[in-house]
């Protein structure tokens, strides 16, 4: 019986799915000891925690690591290539999920929800109240996106048609921009955008894509929301940023090391939403995303190729590998 190992438990109906086509096993822990162990006999690996390069070295025997979401950089995909397994992904599924956070946290921002809430609770009603002067609406205001894909394509949906917003764009290919949308370099999106957005995947060009130097262009009341990964943000900027009260605020759900240590200067800050991680994680998003990479792991389990394959180049030492 083919062995499907999973970094996490998946919703129920994808673990139906795999338990009905194969040995569906968890991990028990996260390190990469554990990992590198208990993932010696599978056949596929379902990806939600970083992958230690040893797995796809000695011994195992993996056909494909299938990431359980849309972002790639948990799995080293040039070890994997080099080893003939193949790299696949369950891309846009939680876009709508990232999406309304986005607008959730960007709201609560800007309605100075945390001070409020805390000071009604503490103080009394007025005290809540009075926060209501200094609040604003999203209406008529810039958002800038960068990275237009999946994410970035439903951020805009939803604030240029349910909040009336101007929206500018930016995109590593310059392609993917609804009509709506209007493309701008990045010099013009932060010079020019009420709220920043990073909804780009992590790669070495966007890591500290959020210097000094582009903060520092931001608006003075501009708050910038991070759905992206942690480093593209220059972290020591953008907390200097915020002490200085140079922007008005950020949102942020990823982060340089995670967990976030308890005793960070992002907690200090009343004009910070810190978020675990979460802003694509739904009961909805997670039943998507699990069904999807179930999917995927019976299509290469029945000796087909990933619809998502997101290296097909293996394909040749894949084959060779395991299917001559």
């Amino acid at each position: 019986m083919a062995v499907i190992y999973s970094t996490h438990p998946l919703h129920p109906r994808a673990a139906d799915m795999l338990s009905a086509g194969g040995d569906l096993r968890i991990a028990s822990a996260l390190d990469a000891a554990t990992l590198i162990r208990d993932s010696r006999d599978a056949d596929v690996i379902i990806v939600r925690a970083p992958l230690p390069l040893e797995i796809f070295a000695g011994d195992h025997c993996i056909h494909a690591a299938i990431r359980h979401g849309a972002g790639l950089d948990m799995i080293p995909v040039e070890a994997a290539t080099r080893a003939g397994v193949l790299v696949a992904n369950v891309p846009g599924v939680n876009a709508r999920s990232v999406a309304e956070h986005v607008i959730f946290a960007s709201l609560a921002l800007l309605r100075r929800f945390r001070a409020m809430d805390a000071d009604l609770r503490a103080c009394g009603w007025l005290a809540g109240r009075d926060h209501a002067n200094l609040t604003h609406e999203l209406a008529g205001r810039t958002i800038g996106i960068i990275g237009m894909g999946a994410v970035g394509r439903e951020v805009a949906r939803i604030a240029h048609g349910g909040f009336g917003m101007s929206v500018v764009g930016n995109s590593r290919s310059g392609k993917g921009f609804p009509d709506f949308v209007r493309p701008a370099s990045m010099v013009e999106l932060v010079a020019q955008s009420d709220l920043v957005v990073l909804a780009c995947p992590l790669t070495q060009e966007t890591t500290g894509l959020m210097n000094r130097q582009r903060i520092a262009a931001m608006k003075p009341g501009a708050i910038l929301v991070n759905v992206s990964r942690g480093p593209v943000i220059d972290d020591d900027a953008l907390i200097e940023a915020l002490r200085e009260g140079r922007i008005a605020g950020a949102a942020l759900d990823v982060f340089s090391t995670q967990p976030l240590p308890l005793d960070h200067p992002y907690f200090g800050f009343d004009n910070v939403i810190v978020t675990p991680h979460m802003a694509g994680i739904t009961e909805e998003s997670m039943m998507r995303m699990g069904i999807g990479a179930a999917e995927e792991a019976l299509r290469v389990l029945a000796g087909q190729l990933p619809v998502n394959l997101r290296n097909p180049e293996v394909v040749p030492a894949y084959r060779c590998r395991f299917q001559s």
